[in-house]
């Protein structure tokens, strides 16, 4: 059976391949997205080390000129998909929305990098300066105020989790005009969100547009500034593998290492005493979301954890049977199986994964890849899960989950102690 899920997670990265870049799946996203490229490559690295690289480099190709990489990457129009080129009309080529993403390229550039230095080299030092440019953006465009902000839902990664709720309270979503959503035709609509967040959604692309995407008049005026811890610690672990692929080619690293100290230093800020943990936090308000999301175990990737952390990890953990939840299920927003307000998703397993490891705790380690494992092995490649009894939720066949099974999940505890 193992060999088996193998195979079928190499075809789904095959299948899901337009020739250097990577569809998270078929239908819901037949478009090219920044985080789920990065983990592709991890994925195709297992069998395809050069296709990996070609990831990468088609990734950053559409790099902004101020050094932003974007969220999505129109390659193909496809009008199965809103909202498209058109409505974010940033007037890059080939066309991009105006947002960007976690940035975990780092990361997976340096997991990928290790797994073959010496072919890896010329393909690293063609793209290392492209990455040190966009962690600059983030440094000095969405960290002003400390943390990473964000300045769209959607540009977390973790589109409709809870701790966006206080910030999209404020947004006038009531003169977008009519417009048709595409993927409730995909998915189940009771997994996606609600039409009164996508008429929010939406409106903070307007606003962009209206703006020219000037991404520092987004950040001064926009409708939604908030602090995301979840970014936050995938960026600070991001500027720390920079610096050691940098290091790797001889480069100095010291303006990456400052970003870092800053950035480590900017945390607490983001730490909610009233909550016991690192929380979502509103910079037009000042006011914290006061629920404990999947951003705030983020910590652990980034050596950031603290015994208070830990019990909430544990608290939230055991209370469901795959994987940790992206959401607190005692949390009355809790939603087993609504998109990023419960679910669990094996990407971000695998990425807490890797700070367990990091701080020498293999348990917690195996027990969340098992969990992971028993979930695809139970339902498929999806998307995401239900925490609580592992109903494939989202899209199938999807790419970052075919992927994370190669690199991680699908592993058993012997090999998984050496290879992630």
């Amino acid at each position: 059976m193992t060999m088996d899920l193998h195979e079928r997670a190499r075809q789904i990265l095959r299948q899901n391949d337009r020739g250097g870049y990577t569809l998270p799946t078929h239908g819901l996203y037949p478009y090219q997205w920044n985080w789920d490229s990065a983990f592709a490559a991890w994925g195709f690295a297992t069998f395809d080390l050069p296709r990996a690289w070609d990831e990468f480099d088609t990734l950053l190709a559409s790099q902004w000129e101020g050094g932003m990489v974007p969220h999505i990457i129109f390659h193909d129009p496809d009008p199965s998909y809103f909202p498209g080129p058109d409505v974010w009309s940033t007037g890059q080529s080939p066309a991009t929305s105006g947002i960007s993403q976690p940035p975990v390229a780092a990361t997976m550039v340096r997991r990928v990098w290790e797994m073959n230095r010496e072919h890896g080299h010329n393909r690293l030092a063609a793209i290392y300066p492209k990455l040190v440019a966009w962690h600059r953006w983030w440094h000095e465009v969405r960290c002003v105020h400390g943390p990473a902000a964000i300045t769209h839902p959607w540009e977390s990664g973790r589109d409709n989790c809870p701790d966006w709720d206080i910030g999209m309270a404020g947004v006038d979503g009531s003169n977008v005009g009519p417009y048709t959503r595409r993927d409730t035709g995909h998915v189940d609509p009771s997994m996606r969100p609600q039409k009164e967040q996508y008429d929010r959604y939406i409106a903070m692309v307007q606003f962009g547009v209206s703006v020219g995407w000037d991404q520092k008049r987004i950040v001064d005026e926009g409708p939604f500034l908030m602090a995301d811890p979840g970014i936050t610690f995938i960026l600070l672990r991001a500027h720390e593998d920079l610096i050691a692929l940098g290091q790797a080619l001889g480069e100095d690293t010291q303006e990456i290492a400052h970003w870092a100290e800053t950035l480590r230093a900017a945390l607490p800020e983001i730490w909610n005493p009233d909550l016991g943990a690192y929380d979502a936090k509103n910079l037009r308000t000042g006011e914290f979301a006061g629920i404990l999301g999947s951003g705030a175990l983020l910590a652990y990737v980034a050596n950031a954890g603290n015994p208070e952390l830990d019990a909430h990890l544990m608290r939230v953990w055991d209370a469901v049977n795959y994987g940790i939840p992206s959401a607190d299920p005692h949390h009355p927003s809790f939603d087993a199986r609504r998109y990023w307000r419960g679910p669990s998703w094996p990407f971000l397993n695998a990425l807490i994964a890797i700070g367990f490891r990091d701080m020498g705790r293999h348990d917690l380690d195996n027990r969340l890849r098992r969990e992971t494992a028993a979930a695809i092995a139970k339902n498929g490649f999806a998307e995401y899960f239900d925490p609580l009894d592992a109903t494939a939720c989202g899209g199938m066949d999807f790419t970052w989950t075919a992927a994370i099974w190669l690199t991680w999940a699908g592993l058993d505890a012997e090999e998984n102690r050496g290879a992630a």
